[in-house]
């Protein structure tokens, strides 16, 4: 069975528990800011909640067991409800992966407290390696969704930015993005494409969180 997951057997709660905390934010960012613009679409379908019951894609989340990354069931979203729609659309659309971003950002800070403060002795390994899986997931997610390919939010966010003219040319091949982004992500192809892209972005995240952390630490401690 373990030569078709992406991740160990061992490893599969803290994964399971991990996407569960990154597909809710991560849902319920888009919901919140969504709402906060005037659009209540998602509010009245119950999406504005951290019950991960709402958020949660079966299949989403089985994909990113098999492959390494999945979805969670998108936010409906109405722009014709916000104000000002262009500058609303991108910050809706960032919301979701920004919140990943803190997620993995504050579990960082936390292993990195416990390594310097007691080196780890004492502090139960599972807890560890829950902490290790959260930053590694939520990195994943948020550098995932910034990627320029329909559906992600990284596409939307171009959509938002474009000109009029160009948002109509967008839509007018969106299926052809899809199709492409599939292709680059259900075959091999993915290996010379998509995951490396997501592993020098998990490396260089990874490297920025533990610089940052040791320039908070060597100024407090």
């Amino acid at each position: 069975m373990e030569q078709f997951l992406a991740f160990r057997l061992e490893e599969l709660p803290f994964v399971v528990i991990a996407l569960v905390l990154a597909f809710t934010f991560h849902e319920f960012a888009h919901a919140y800011v969504a709402y906060k613009f005037g659009d209540n679409t998602a509010k009245d379908q119950g999406r504005l909640t951290l019950n991960p019951i709402q958020h949660l894609d079966p299949i989403g989340t089985l994909f990113i067991l098999i492959a390494g990354f999945g979805w969670a069931r998108p936010v409906p979203v109405n722009r014709s409800r916000f104000k000002n729609p262009r500058l609303a659309g991108v910050l809706v659309s960032v919301a979701g992966p920004l919140s990943n971003f803190l997620i993995a950002f504050i579990a960082y800070g936390i292993f990195f407290l416990i390594i310097v403060l007691t080196g780890g002795a004492g502090v139960p390994p599972f807890f560890m390696d829950l902490l290790r899986m959260i930053v590694y997931l939520n990195v994943l997610l948020f550098i995932f969704n910034l990627l320029p390919f329909p559906p992600l939010d990284g596409y939307r966010i171009i959509e938002d930015l474009s000109s009029n003219s160009v948002r109509a040319k967008l839509s007018q091949y969106e299926q052809y993005g899809i199709l492409l982004f599939l292709i680059l992500v259900i075959t091999p192809l993915d290996q010379y494409t998509i995951w490396p892209l997501l592993q020098g972005g998990i490396n260089g995240t990874s490297q920025a969180f533990n610089a940052i952390f040791n320039t908070i630490f060597s100024i407090f401690l």
